[in-house]
């Protein structure tokens, strides 16, 4: 295996293990009796380990080089799951292990992306290859671990057994990825936290790359926790498996839209994202509505597609502004907005209160759809060039 499959195949498996407990959580709501503002904030606690890991990751392997930063935490990724085996009889474990895979991720994506870059040499196709292995990746983490949960004996311990298997394999894989930030391309110096955006690219980074990112994560977080929540008492007895088809099925999609990213272009891509995931929820809204649950397959297609056309253009945004030195740094700063869309179901679960969900669901589609039109503008287009 060369190289770039490699290095593809360990991002991949990360990938596969950092959605592994989502469709879980029904489990876990019911062994460890979780109110839902307590199970939403499992999910996203796991962005409060991510983000400081990704802002930190990337200037450090700015310094050091990418194989001294990604290798430690390859291989913690699968000790967290092992981790998790106790988290079935634990609130603390839960939590713990949520937040440390959000750190391990977090290195492992932001500085995987910048390797991966240098190894393909080419923005738009080193974009499209990531969120590739991204998407299969978290796609098939709560398929796996939804039909495992649902049928499957030991339902908190089968599934993270897979990933540790596979995570085996993908630290085998590390030692054939060379080094690609050679001793005279690296930083030396600076700040600790270095953002990576250059000066030119600041109004571009805030005004454009920004509300892409935060629809990166929105719509698929949302889809495998807000739903679920809403459609289990429409699914009695399958409610596991259908939340991990729901995922699953809302971050394959992503998988599959690079080629559709390519020909739109990253200044129209982002925007098409974002009105795809708004016209997901609506649907989503629907289905709810309608108590005909299953109208959330083609609402998770569409918000699938949303999401890998925000993640596609985006990094292929970023791969464009970022300056050969601080590609990690600037990386790194995407995914943290990228990952606070993780924190988008908690907040509609606080918004709602006691109340229905249904309100806050539909006030996220009306703010996908606005930064839809704004980024479609000429202006807008124009910046993103």
């Amino acid at each position: 295996m060369g190289p770039t499959a490699a290095l593809w195949t360990v991002v991949f498996v990360v990938a596969f293990g950092t959605n592994v407990p989502t469709p879980l959580l029904l489990v876990y709501r019911e062994t460890l009796d979780l109110a839902p503002t307590t199970l939403t904030a499992a999910f996203g606690v796991y962005a409060a380990g991510l983000i400081p890991a990704l802002l930190l990751s990337g200037p450090a392997s700015d310094r050091l080089g990418r194989r001294p930063v990604v290798v430690p935490f390859v291989v913690l990724a699968g000790l967290v799951s092992v981790l998790f085996l106790a988290a079935g009889s634990s609130v603390l474990v839960l939590f713990l292990g949520r937040f440390l895979q959000g750190a391990v991720s977090g290195v492992v994506f932001s500085v995987g992306t910048a390797w991966l870059g240098e190894l393909v040499d080419d923005p738009g196709r080193s974009a499209r290859l990531t969120t590739i292995a991204l998407a299969a990746g978290w796609a098939g983490g709560p398929l796996v671990a939804g039909l495992m949960g649902q049928w499957a004996p030991l339902p908190t311990v089968l599934p993270y057994l897979v990933h540790v298997a596979l995570m085996v394999v993908a630290v085998a894989l590390l030692p054939g990825v060379p080094e690609t930030l050679g001793p005279e391309r690296r930083r030396t110096g600076g700040p600790l936290v270095n953002l990576g955006v250059p000066v030119h690219a600041r109004r571009p980074f805030v005004l454009v790359v920004v509300p892409v990112a935060l629809g990166v994560f929105a719509f698929p977080s949302t889809a495998a926790t807000v739903l679920p929540l809403l459609l289990t008492p429409q699914v009695p007895g399958i409610a596991v498996a259908v939340a991990g088809i729901v995922a699953g099925v809302t971050l394959s999609t992503g998988a599959l839209v690079p080629p559709l990213q390519r020909r739109l272009g990253a200044a129209r891509g982002g925007p098409v994202g974002l009105g795809l995931g708004a016209v997901g929820l609506g649907l989503a809204l629907l289905a709810l509505g309608l108590d005909a649950w299953p109208l959330l397959l083609p609402a998770a297609l569409l918000l699938g597609a949303g999401y890998g056309l925000c993640l596609a253009s985006g990094l292929a945004m970023v791969a464009a502004l970022a300056l050969p030195r601080e590609r990690g740094a600037l990386t790194g700063t995407f995914y943290a907005c990228a990952y606070l869309g993780f924190g988008v179901p908690y907040l509609l679960s606080a918004l709602a209160g006691d109340g229905s969900l249904l309100g806050p669901l539909a006030g996220l589609g009306a703010v996908a759809a606005l930064l839809a039109v704004l980024l479609a503008l000429p202006g807008a287009r124009r910046l993103a060039a």
